[in-house]
């Protein structure tokens, strides 16, 4: 490597440092949790401070909670970093809580991580190296191994994967969590997607730049008890097919045209039958399965349709993603300034 290189590679990085890193923490009834995760943000955000000279601000986002985590992430200490506070008017979901983040990030480089503790925050000096030191605009996490969960669910999640990633040009790597650093260019792409159906893991994959891997081991839940459930989790896969790809909408065209061939080759075969051995017509049982078989087909083909016309509606509508209820900020070496608590409207 050349010295004009290496003086292009430093000011590269230092230009990225002078940016600063937004940390977004979407979070769900996590009062009793929430200050500890602080104080370990906090920790990690003095030493990007001190060893890089980078500007961080942390980004809670209250997704609508039924306990007082507004009033606990308010009470705060900005003692590293500058702390955000954005409380939703209800619980708009997951998705729409990262996009309040992701609006209302101020600095250059956007992280995000769950709120819950299972993201470890003494993973986000190793997320930083990556985007400063080898230049990566995507950092994203993924379970380094899912030994310890039901044999069902990982052969549900490798479908999953499997099915979303079928015939597209930019794969979602299969494990890959919304834990992820975005470079501020990164960001901006990100906060150009004018869908109001977001599905942030795919969207991060779909802007290419660089990007790469970090495998990690979630930490235990110390506080509360998570919201997601086999039924929700089938949820989110059904609203993440369907807002990023048509799989779906090719796999019902796939089994319409495998049944197609299945009976024409079946009545093919019954009247070879009736004609060269003169057997008669099976009876009642085989037609009424084949009814119910074909029937069930387009129940859900019907039902994969709705699916995207429903996307298409709320795509059409327009309405905004989100409304904040609340929203004060904190400056490290500054009192708390509070924001009017009018109603925000997401643009």
């Amino acid at each position: 490597m050349t010295a004009q290189t290496t003086r292009s590679s430093t000011r590269t990085a230092q230009t990225r440092a002078t940016q600063g890193l937004s940390i977004v923490v979407p979070v769900f009834n996590e009062s009793k949790g929430l200050p500890s995760l602080h104080e370990r943000i906090s920790e990690v955000a003095r030493f990007l401070h001190a060893k890089r000279g980078l500007a961080v601000e942390i980004v809670y986002v209250d997704d609508g909670s039924r306990d007082d985590t507004y009033l606990v992430a308010q009470a705060l200490p900005a003692t590293a970093a500058d702390v955000q506070v954005v409380s939703l008017s209800r619980n708009f979901g997951k998705e729409a809580a990262l996009l309040a983040g992701l609006d209302h990030a101020r600095l250059g480089a956007v992280m995000f991580m769950d709120g819950d503790g299972q993201h470890p925050p003494s993973l986000i000096e190793t997320l930083v190296s990556r985007w400063l030191d080898d230049g990566y605009d995507v950092v994203y996490t993924a379970k380094a191994h899912r030994e310890s969960e039901p044999k069902l669910r990982t052969l549900g999640v490798k479908f999953f994967y499997d099915l979303i990633n079928w015939g597209q040009r930019q794969k979602i790597p299969e494990d890959a969590g919304d834990f992820r650093l975005l470079s501020a260019r990164a960001a901006a792409a990100l906060r150009q997607m004018p869908e109001r159906n977001r599905f942030f893991k795919g969207l991060s994959s779909w802007i290419g730049f660089r990007q790469v891997r970090v495998d990690y081991e979630p930490a235990r839940r110390e506080h509360g008890k998570t919201t997601w459930n086999v039924w929700t989790l089938i949820g989110l896969s059904i609203e993440g097919l369907t807002s990023f790809t048509v799989a779906p909408l090719r796999l019902a065209s796939l089994l319409g045209a495998l049944f197609a061939a299945t009976a024409l080759l079946f009545g093919i075969w019954i009247m070879l039958e009736t004609i060269l051995f003169g057997k008669d017509v099976p009876g009642y049982p085989s037609l009424v399965v084949s009814i119910m078989i074909i029937g069930g087909v387009q129940l859900l083909m019907i039902g994969i349709l709705g699916e995207y016309i429903g996307k298409m509606l709320s795509e059409i509508k327009a309405r905004p993603v989100y409304f904040v209820a609340e929203h004060s900020v904190k400056h490290a070496d500054e009192t708390e300034t509070d924001k009017p608590s009018a109603l925000h409207v997401a643009e």
